[in-house]
């Protein structure tokens, strides 16, 4: 502890994907209620500008060609380094690891051995580890099944997001008083509409992400775009006045341009840089079909219907715990399907009925929520 106040560190998020900055603020609007005095710090992997912006302290860590720069840091005063904004690793008292879904197979071999050997670092440093609700799994190789094991030994908690996750980490290490279940916990955090958001001319929200294109096999890969421009098409035709909202980085825009330009230049692209704005933009909508994972759960958290379409277990497992599986699309749809399925979130009477049942699990989802920051404090309670 760094002069009587906490210095925490949260990881897993960033700056270009905007569901993964919502998550950030989500976890500095607790944290700093919680602890109005905590410090906070990130790694430099993250733009300096952004992480200044938020006050926080930067991790003195850096690798270039192998060899690992940060260990000199350890030699300059305290006073030096405070004056850079540069702290210690073994200065951390809590880290909060908030990656949405990172420690899986399918981002590979590195990521999870590096979970695992930091969490024993930290372990050796009494810093508390906690994982807050994400995506787990599968977990396919060896090396990440040791590596997982290992994280779950020595973090204080970590929390599987739904079902699939928690099955996959109990399936290697059992279970585990360390190991729970909640919710995303974005859906608490409130959004903030855009003064220059008309909501009378941009009702219709369209999200994509070209992680449907390559995280998917070839078949969706191929069938991704021709669906969302259907999408779009009948969207615009009837009236709904469409638009498309830019959720993550220039691939989603680029997908963005390619449905206006095959439907009609009349289709506004919003690039909005503020994820509480982007909520807000969400919250304001009539309907949403979204690619992205924090584009769902800002719509159905706020009673908007919402419709999507995924590409890893995260998607399914979400529209379950909304009781709405059917709002899970297939890529490789007919076409009168799709537009049964759009009608479902416009048409007035199945529109009323689903909203009131999205409500319904909405607040247990929060009350969820807020349960899971109850058990976070409890096990931080030593650290106050």
């Amino acid at each position: 502890m760094r002069k009587g106040k906490l210095l925490i560190q949260i990881r897993g998020t960033n700056f270009s994907n905007k569901g993964a900055e919502l998550m950030l603020y989500s976890v500095l609007e607790k944290i700093k209620y919680e602890f109005p005095n905590a410090e906070f710090c990130m790694e430099p992997r993250t733009p300096f500008f952004k992480r200044a912006a938020l006050n926080f302290y930067q991790i003195a860590e850096l690798r270039f060609l192998g060899f690992e720069f940060g260990v000199l840091a350890k030699f300059i005063p305290k006073r030096i380094r405070e004056r850079y904004g540069l702290v210690l690793i073994k200065e951390i008292d809590i880290v909060i690891d908030a990656s949405g879904f990172k420690y899986s197979d399918q981002w590979g071999k590195d990521i999870c051995l590096e979970l695992a050997e930091s969490c024993k670092r930290w372990k050796n440093n009494g810093t508390k580890v906690i994982l807050l609700p994400q995506a787990f799994g599968p977990f396919m190789s060896k090396l990440n099944q040791k590596s997982i094991k290992k994280a779950l030994k020595y973090a204080d908690l970590i929390f599987a997001r739904e079902n699939i996750s928690y099955e996959y980490l109990t399936n290697l290490a059992g279970e585990r008083s360390n190991l729970k279940i909640a919710p995303d916990f974005t859906n608490l955090i409130k959004g903030i509409i855009p003064e220059n958001f008309d909501n009378k001319i941009n009702r219709f929200c369209i999200i994509p992400n070209y992680r449907m294109i390559d995280k998917t096999n070839k078949k969706e890969s191929e069938a991704y775009l021709p669906f969302m421009i259907k999408i779009a098409h009948y969207a615009y035709k009837n009236d709904m006045k469409p638009f498309i909202l830019v959720h993550g980085d220039i691939n989603d825009k680029i997908i963005a341009e390619k449905i206006r330009d095959s439907v009609s230049s009349d289709i506004q692209i919003i690039e909005e840089t503020n994820p509480l704005k982007i909520k807000g933009i969400l919250g304001a909508s009539t309907a949403i079909i979204s690619s992205r994972y924090h584009g769902i759960i800002s719509g159905l958290s706020q009673g908007v219907p919402t419709l999507a379409t995924g590409w890893s277990h995260k998607y399914k497992m979400l529209f379950e715990e909304f009781e709405f599986k059917e709002g899970l699309l297939d890529v490789n749809m007919k076409i009168d399907e799709i537009h049964a399925k759009i009608n479902l979130i416009i048409n007035e009477h199945s529109r009323k009925k689903l909203i009131n049942s999205i409500n319904i699990q909405s607040k247990i989802q929060t009350n969820k929520t807020q349960k899971m920051w109850d058990d976070v404090f409890l096990e931080l309670k030593d650290k106050y």
